[in-house]
């Protein structure tokens, strides 16, 4: 999951009043009917969980980020796994991991690797009404990792997804999201809007305003694609790109998703 954060509870409060967004995860327009969907890709998941006793593992192959807007000029591939498991109700377990290496810019030499550190997370799928839905998450991420990809403290993450499907292939929605770590918080708010292209191809685009507690305020925008290729198993690819401030110059990536339901 992207940690990145938009300054500011009161602002980011004040800008989802104001604006019309979209999801920050695909909508399960071409999934299998017991499927509800993947958290990948995009900012945010999807606001449904699994049923009880359900699976899914969503696997990055990579990820990738470039550098950061103002500051220590990398590039890092992040293989992130999320492992899903539906408790019943409305409730989901996730536990997540990466293993990362780290390329030192402009040269690529001194390149660091490791795993990163470990997460638990539990999803709650609030009640929904009609075409709206929307879900909550809470996450704590452990200082378990390597050296070089290890948090300094314990974050605690509470993020709120809130989707509005159209219709049967148009759905908009937002997501936002708190860290804290060390006493410091750090927050997103992400607009998308996606369109079920086929009847297996879904799209995105997003827009993002962030706050890091450590290097400051940032926005980016980007676009992706899901494909389904088989109701079980779903293709993805994204990429974001910094608009101004601090964030990362670049952020792409591909994946697979596999839904081992009943």
């Amino acid at each position: 999951m992207d940690f990145s954060r938009y300054g500011g509870l009161r602002r980011c409060t004040l800008m989802a009043a104001l604006a019309l967004g979209a999801i920050a995860g695909l909508p399960a327009l071409a999934h299998a009917d017991d499927n509800p969907g993947y958290d990948r890709p995009g900012l945010g998941f999807t606001p449904a969980v699994l049923g009880a006793g359900d699976v899914t593992l969503e696997q990055g192959l990579p990820d990738w980020s470039r550098g950061q807007g103002g500051g220590i000029g990398s590039s890092q591939y992040t293989a992130d796994t999320l492992l899903r498991v539906g408790l019943g109700g409305p409730l989901e377990l996730q536990l997540g991991s990466s293993y990362n290496r780290l390329y030192p810019l402009p040269t690529h030499s001194g390149a660091r690797y490791g795993r990163g550190d470990s997460s638990v997370a539990m999803k709650f799928a609030l009640p929904a009404s009609g075409a709206f839905s929307w879900g909550l998450l809470g996450s704590v991420e452990f200082t378990d990792g390597a050296r070089d990809f290890r948090n300094d403290h314990r974050q605690y993450l509470l993020g709120a997804d809130f989707n509005w499907q159209l219709d049967p292939r148009n759905a908009l929605g937002m997501y936002l999201q708190n860290v804290r770590a060390g006493g410091r918080d750090s927050t997103l708010l992400a607009l998308n809007a996606s369109r079920a292209l086929t009847s297996t191809l879904n799209g995105y685009v997003e827009v993002a305003q962030q706050h890091d507690a450590n290097t400051g305020t940032g926005s980016m925008a980007g676009a992706g694609l899901a494909w389904q290729v088989t109701p079980r198993v779903q293709l993805d690819g994204s990429v974001r790109h910094r608009l101004a401030g601090h964030a990362d110059t670049w952020e792409a990536g591909i994946g697979v998703s596999v839904y081992f339901g009943r």
